[in-house]
């Protein structure tokens, strides 16, 4: 990873260096952290970001769960993370990571410590591999169930949380595969470690719920609306594991992800083993916004 300059660390930007955490940091011990991913993006109109506002009041949706107080306002922080991008010279695109945590303190579960914030951004190509996007990957489903609901709030963009997604990248990179898809409690099929998935039956998408346990993904969203204005139906409901071996098409999405379509799954070719048609077209009208083919009519390019 080729680090930028600077960071925007609670109020001041300062050396990339310079931005550290003493150890006894609330959030080293406990993960209490939110955050949110958010993509920046090349367009003939100038570097944009992507869905920035929806991003960015989900990390204090996020921040409300966890009784964290950000000191900053949503419109401060939106500022310091196009500022971000100004000074490090991302204009061609690049990743953003906003965090929010417990810093240093008090001790104890429920010590009440001081919030403190960043913003990074760095250059950060497609997640899965550079031919993810165009070929698509081999997945798995993992061992590893997603929590249940009432234990953790699987919608909140938590550090913590992503301690169940270690485990099923982890163990579906170790077995040969490029991303792990994890079960409900109930062994419904639930979402990727970092991902939230689509499967392709004709022309129906099927999709997990919210009661999923999943992220409510705004990259997930996005392909949903598209789709929706392509003429697909769109049905959000349970959805049992070998469904995944029937379909015709199955694919990925989150920021990091964007739109990675999956070929297989524990070895099965998904349909022909090549993306299909339906996950070709949503990719299209996705990255049509970037390359300016496609009317940002939604107003989903917020313009740095």
């Amino acid at each position: 990873m080729s680090t930028p300059d600077f960071i925007w660390f609670n109020g001041k930007m300062i050396p990339w260096a310079d931005a550290t955490v003493h150890v006894m940091t609330h959030a080293m011990h406990y993960g209490s952290s939110v955050f949110e991913g958010i993509r920046a993006y090349k367009t003939p109109k100038g570097p944009a970001i992507f869905r920035y506002r929806e991003h960015m009041k989900r990390l204090y949706a996020s921040a409300g769960i966890y009784d964290l107080d950000i000191k900053f306002d949503l419109d401060t922080l939106m500022a310091a993370g196009k500022e971000v991008l100004r000074v490090n010279k991302l204009m061609d695109g690049a990743y953003l990571r906003p965090l929010a945590w417990r810093g240093a303190g008090g001790f104890g579960i429920g010590a009440d410590n001081p919030i403190e914030t960043m913003i990074a951004a760095w250059v950060w190509g497609p997640y899965l591999g550079d031919q993810a996007v165009k070929d698509g990957i081999d997945a798995c489903i993992s061992s590893w169930r997603r929590v249940a609901p009432a234990t953790l709030p699987a919608t909140a963009k938590a550090g913590g949380n992503y301690l169940s997604s270690i485990l099923v990248s982890r163990e579906a990179k170790r077995l040969g595969f490029q991303e792990g898809i994890a079960l409900t409690v109930d062994g419904y099929l639930a979402e990727g470690a970092g991902e939230n998935i689509f499967l392709i039956v004709g022309k129906t998408i099927y999709t997990p719920p919210m009661a999923a346990s999943i992220l409510h993904g705004i990259t997930r969203d996005t392909a949903m609306r598209i789709a929706q204005e392509q003429g697909y139906e769109i049905r959000e409901q349970n959805l049992p594991r070998e469904m995944i071996y029937l379909c015709d098409e199955v694919f990925m999405t989150g920021t990091a992800a964007e739109i990675t379509p999956i070929r297989s799954v524990d070895g099965k070719k998904v349909g022909s083993g090549q993306p299909g048609p339906v996950t070709r077209a949503i990719q299209k009208q996705f990255f049509g916004l970037f390359d300016g083919s496609v009317e940002d009519k939604n107003g989903w390019l917020d313009y740095v």
